[in-house]
């Protein structure tokens, strides 16, 4: 199989999947357009694309020579899976393997955003800070407070296990499916403002698509409420960033830890000057065990279709 790999790996999965295929690496690292996407799909019997490529329906309007995309990352909302299944190409993904850093990355970011560390590093940076003082970045207490998880999959589950048992955090959640098989205490509520209203902390963990854009929005940060936080650590576009904006500028909530953006990589001006937003570029999986069993998470399933087997982690 001729396999395209659209953006640079790791070595140790960059050699696994040059033993295995007749491969070649997009060496310039920028994401794929839809007409791209369209050319590859053309030139090759295979592709392993990830956040930022884009796959849409128009991709797939010619009869592809490629019969399977093993995609790069948990997430494949940048892939029109039912356009791709209509082609007959198979769509893959690598859960799993991004649970455990992604919520690592989730804690960073609570405790950055409630504590107010990123806003005290840029003032230390400035040579601004001029000293201890009792009253000064006065934040919000961790331990003991109240999570709420929005989408409670096997990434909100990891952030509220380390909540509950690393920090005594009381723990209620909304999920569109009732949940009754957590390994730790927490109160399914089953309106999203509702839940909202009881968060001392919010975190989105829900998968991106057309189902879940903007389900974060001004109606639900008013129920979040004025010394609420918001994290993401998801999809971008499923918060309203426009909202968002509004809402960390007229402290309608009290800050917001972000990871992933709407229109990413594009991170509007007054985002970047909010002082009680925390922003980071995109590292939720960004440590070279995790991405180096990304790829070979796709690999084994490349490998799975390449050998008529059902691959592990069909999503079409």
């Amino acid at each position: 199989m001729k396999l395209l790999v659209t953006r640079l790996m790791t070595d140790r999965a960059t050699q696994a999947i040059r033993d295995r295929f007749d491969v070649t690496f997009n060496d310039d690292d920028t994401p794929l357009g839809p007409a791209e996407a369209a050319q590859a799909l053309a030139d090759y019997d295979a592709i392993m694309p990830t956040l930022g490529d884009a796959f849409p329906a128009e991709a797939f309007r010619d009869k592809p020579r490629c019969r399977v995309i093993a995609n790069f990352g948990a997430g494949f909302n940048h892939i029109d899976v039912k356009a791709a299944a209509a082609a007959g190409v198979v769509v893959t993904n690598t859960p799993d393997v991004v649970t455990d850093a992604t919520a690592d990355i989730a804690m960073t970011l609570i405790l950055m955003t409630m504590r107010r560390a990123s806003e005290g590093e840029r003032i230390l940076r400035r040579g601004e800070w001029t000293g201890w003082k009792p009253t000064q970045f006065l934040g919000a207490q961790v331990t003991g407070r109240t999570l709420g998880v929005i989408g409670m999959g096997r990434i909100g589950r990891a952030i509220a296990r380390r909540c509950h048992w690393g920090f005594g955090m009381g723990v209620v959640f909304f999920n569109r499916s009732p949940v009754t098989d957590l390994d730790f205490p927490a109160r399914q509520i089953p309106d999203l403002n509702g839940m909202l209203q009881q968060a001392d902390v919010a975190v989105v963990a829900v998968p991106g698509g057309a189902g879940t854009r903007h389900l974060i929005g001004a109606q639900q940060m008013a129920a979040l409420g004025p010394e609420g936080y918001l994290v993401n650590i998801a999809r971008g576009d499923v918060v309203d960033e426009a909202a968002l904006i509004d809402a960390l500028t007229s402290r309608r909530i009290a800050g917001a830890g972000l990871d992933v953006y709407e229109r990413e990589p594009f991170v509007p001006q007054a985002l970047l000057d909010a002082p009680n937003a925390t922003l980071l570029p995109h590292l939720g999986t960004a440590t070279d065990d995790v991405r180096t069993d990304m790829g070979l998470r796709a690999l084994s399933n490349l490998i799975a279709f390449a050998e008529g087997r059902l691959p592990r982690d069909q999503v079409n």
